[in-house]
């Protein structure tokens, strides 16, 4: 694997195929949302394990059935429920699934949501410790930010060349809602105090990265490039 590949990494929080998450639009156009996830906080690693009492190695596995419901781009409500095992925890899941089915939920599928790309200038094309730090950063702030507000899932992060020696940081979000994204973004990167002056973020159509036009830039123009 390349340098470059190395720093170019796919961002997988997000993205577990554990955790149901269905959309549906209000009779007003708000869209909200509900999600639905098994917390099983190991159980899958005590079950068996050494050679302790198997009591105690139960009791440490404390299995939950999570539910967060909100409006997209608001912080949103969470409830847990402790189960007696990650079966039951499962089949909760699929009757939550089911049950947002029959109110109109429905699961948005990557091609039916937006392209959100936030983009850090930088001063060098030349990778450096500090740059991979804003990166790192930049992912655990952003990932959950969006995640509890249900506007958007960090897919990757990326280092171009800017041309001229200089250097680009790229956050790509798929995003239900790209003006809900938008916001969102400013707010965590500006609260978060992540080089918010060096920030711009631009929306586009899915799988077409060339469409992508500024929302919020650093002289105020929609021009764009990755």
């Amino acid at each position: 694997m390349s340098s470059s590949e190395q720093i170019n990494q796919t961002v997988l929080d997000g993205l577990d195929p554990n955790i149901v998450r269905m959309y549906k639009k209000n009779d007003d156009g708000t869209l909200v949302f509900r999600e639905a996830w098994v917390d099983a906080g190991g159980a899958e690693e005590t079950d068996g394990a050494g050679n302790g009492s198997g009591a105690s190695a139960g009791a440490a596995a404390e299995v939950f059935f999570v539910v967060n419901h909100g409006t997209v781009g608001h912080i949103s409500t969470s409830k847990d429920a402790a189960v007696k095992s990650v079966e039951e925890a499962e089949g909760m899941l699929a009757a939550f699934a089911e049950q947002c089915g029959e109110d109109g939920y429905a699961v948005l599928k990557r091609e039916e949501q937006t392209l959100v790309v936030a983009q850090f200038a930088l001063k060098s094309d030349r990778v450096s410790d500090r740059d991979k730090h804003l990166a790192q950063r930049v992912k655990d702030a952003l990932t959950p930010h969006l995640a509890w507000r249900g506007s958007g899932v960090l897919e990757k992060l990326e280092f171009t060349s800017a041309g001229h020696g200089l250097g680009k940081l790229n956050v790509y979000v798929v995003a239900p809602d790209a003006a809900r994204a938008v916001a969102n973004i400013k707010v965590c990167i500006r609260e978060e105090k992540l080089d918010f002056t060096k920030l711009t973020v631009a929306t586009g159509p899915i799988d077409d990265p060339s469409a992508l036009r500024a929302k919020h830039s650093l002289n105020g123009g929609t021009a764009f490039s990755l």
